[in-house]
Formats: C-alpha cells, structure tokens, sequence
C-alpha cells in the first residue's frame, strides 16, 4: 500500500469478516442436538430478521460454554482466518491506520483471533462472559452494547476525533448498522453474501481474499484526494 489511506482507524467484525466461523455455531456444534436451531438463530440475526438482543442470551444458555471450549475457540478462529487478513492489518497498520476489531462475538476468543493479527488488546471490542471457579458458564456481559442491535453504531459513533476518518469492515446487518456513523463501510461477502448488506454497503467486496478491502480504501482516498 503506497499511499496513506484516508482512515485514522479501520475496524473489522470478527464472525464471517476475519475468520471464516460464526463462532456460536462454531461452539453449538459441541451440542449436536442444539447446532442447527442456534445457526438458524445467528442467520435471523445477521440477515436483519430478528432483533440481536432477542437471541443474544438465548444462544449462550443453551449452549453454556465452558472456559475450555471458548478458548479452543479462539484458536479456531486463526486457523481459519480469511485469505490476506494478517497482510490487510498489517499493511494499515504499517500507512499508519489503527485498526480494531469490533464483534458480538465472545472477548475471550476473539483476544486469540486479534493477538495474531497484532491487533492490540485495547482495540478490541467483544462481549465479555462470567465463569464459576471450575470454569463452567455463568453468563455474560448484559450491559455490553455489542449484545443489541445498534451496538456497534454506537461505539462507532463515540469514536474520538484523533480516531476519524474511520471506516468498518463487515458482512452482517449489525456490521451495516454502521454505516453513516463511520466515513466508509464496506461489506464483506467473502465468506457470506448477504443482500441486504450488499444493497446498503457504501462499497461491497465478494471476494474471498481480504486484500481486496485494500483497494476499495486506497480507491475511497483517491476520489477524496481529487481536486474540487
């Protein structure tokens, strides 16, 4: 990347954007009986049918993730990191871009995803959850604005003025929500193609390769860069 982009900071969902999971279902398939009925959640939820808040918990009581498993989560998360994700990070990183990540997902694994990426732990923003002494589930964070729709529009809105321009990365419809409170979303459909998100999206990347988000940001500065 030879130019700077236009972004103080770039911030990427985790589920379907950096790695190729959807980490509940991911950990729903530990409960056989249960996997089909939270995917169909999830996909109510990232297609905008279904109100995140409505199945947020649910999804969690049912399947009650041990410590153990969310950790062996997040190792799944690397190794199924989408195509470019550790050269996208690293090439913002390197024009000076701070680059985040901001997910409905659980903390404690998508920390494994972020480490990986060099992403700092300050910069990720993920629903935390409570575990009993043995490590058993207990609950999670039901103040944490990631667990509702409109969430991630919020924080991108309280941005401060030394992290703007900004843009975020996505595929699902609480990624959109987004958009207007950032300078740039891009939809993501390189692992899932949503419509609704490809209709909405100020610009839209199907490819399956991360690296292709570079050229729509570096394109985004040069029209900004244009004179008149």
């Amino acid at each position: 990347m030879k130019q700077t982009p236009p972004f103080a900071s770039v911030w990427f969902d985790c589920d379907s954007t950096l790695s190729r999971l959807e980490g509940i279902d991911e950990l729903a398939r530990r409960r056989a009986d249960l996997h089909e009925r939270i995917a169909a959640l999830t996909n109510a939820a990232m297609d905008g049918t279904v109100a995140l808040q409505d199945i947020y918990g649910e999804r969690l009581r049912l399947i009650a993730p041990t410590h153990a498993e969310v950790q062996a989560l997040g190792t799944d998360y690397v190794a199924t990191m989408v195509p470019g994700a550790r050269s996208v990070v690293a090439a913002l990183r390197a024009a000076g871009a701070m680059v985040g990540i901001v997910s409905g997902g659980l903390r404690p694994a998508v920390l494994v995803l972020a480490r990986a990426l060099g992403v700092d732990d300050a910069h990720v923003h993920a629903v935390d959850l409570d575990f009993d002494g043995g490590g058993s589930y207990r609950g999670f964070d039901h103040d944490s604005p990631l667990a509702r729709a409109g969430g991630k529009r919020e924080l991108m809105a309280a941005l401060p003025a030394r992290l703007r321009p900004s843009a975020f990365v996505g595929d699902g419809s609480t990624d959109l929500e987004t958009r207007g409170a950032v300078d740039l979303f891009v939809g993501f459909g390189g692992v899932v193609r949503r419509p609704s998100v490809e209709a909405g999206a100020d610009a839209f990347v199907a490819d399956e390769d991360l690296r292709a988000v570079l050229a729509v940001l570096q394109a985004h500065g040069e029209r900004g860069r244009e004179p008149g």
